[in-house]
């Protein structure tokens, strides 16, 4: 009897209850949205007020997976020093691998040792090279983007994976399509590269899903010496500034 007086009591829920729920529900996941696009503006804000006051500045990209000692880890290195000497501070993603090499050499030589890490649940920790202040670990990959390519002068680009084909390919684009002012893009690791770029030329070129001048976007060299030649030579004619 109790179960039944129960049901007797209970509200009928109309059509218009139903809608107002969904209306509810609706409100509440914009209210989400908008406190991570305050999540989101509060990341550029740190970003900019950190990165705003350094010099010019190099970004090195590369795989977070390549061993001290190894070649691409020793050539990173040497490149980050080279560009120190030049007058360059070293922007690296902050991971391990060819980051780690990149600042290493950056903290060597007595530059400015940047990294822009990213919060991730494997491969990421910051590595010990990078100078205290100059250290942020952002949870969005695209603020992250915004960072590398606002401050640097140049980008290096060693060996890699998706991660790092995703930041060369972004940056060959903006640079194409005029969004950012053009800087140089600087491939080290020849054999590395040589097949991917062999592919680029035989299919892409030939079906004409690139022009030719596009492949004037990127230089590519082993040499340190040789890279930091191609961007000090490119900025003496160009004023150093944040790319956009």
């Amino acid at each position: 009897m109790d179960s039944i007086r129960k049901l007797r009591m209970a509200p009928i829920r109309t059509e218009h209850d139903l809608l107002q729920d969904v209306k509810l529900e609706q409100l509440l996941k914009t209210q989400d949205d908008i406190w991570r696009v305050f999540r989101v503006m509060s990341e550029f804000v740190e970003g900019f007020q950190t990165l705003s006051k350094l010099g010019p500045c190099v970004t090195i990209f590369g795989s977070a997976r390549t061993k001290p000692g190894s070649k691409y880890y020793e050539m990173a290195t040497s490149v980050a020093r080279e560009f120190v000497r030049n007058g360059y501070g070293i922007i690296s993603g902050g991971g391990p691998g060819i980051m780690e090499a990149a600042n290493k050499g950056a903290k060597e030589a007595g530059g400015a040792s940047v990294g822009i890490n990213i919060d991730l649940p494997f491969e990421q920790s910051a590595n010990p090279y990078i100078d205290k202040d100059k250290l942020i670990t952002f949870r969005h990959f695209y603020v992250r983007k915004v960072m590398f390519v606002k401050y640097a002068q140049a980008f290096v680009v060693m060996p890699g994976g998706f991660g790092t084909l995703d930041e060369l390919f972004e940056s060959i684009t903006l640079v194409q399509t005029k969004k950012v002012t053009p800087f140089p893009i600087i491939l080290m690791g020849k054999e590395y590269w040589e097949g991917m770029l062999d592919w680029i030329k035989s299919t892409m070129r030939a079906e004409g899903t690139i022009s030719k001048g596009d492949l004037d976007l990127f230089s590519i060299t082993n040499d340190p010496k040789t890279a930091a030649k191609i961007v000090t030579d490119f900025y003496k004619s160009v004023r150093h500034a944040p790319n956009f």
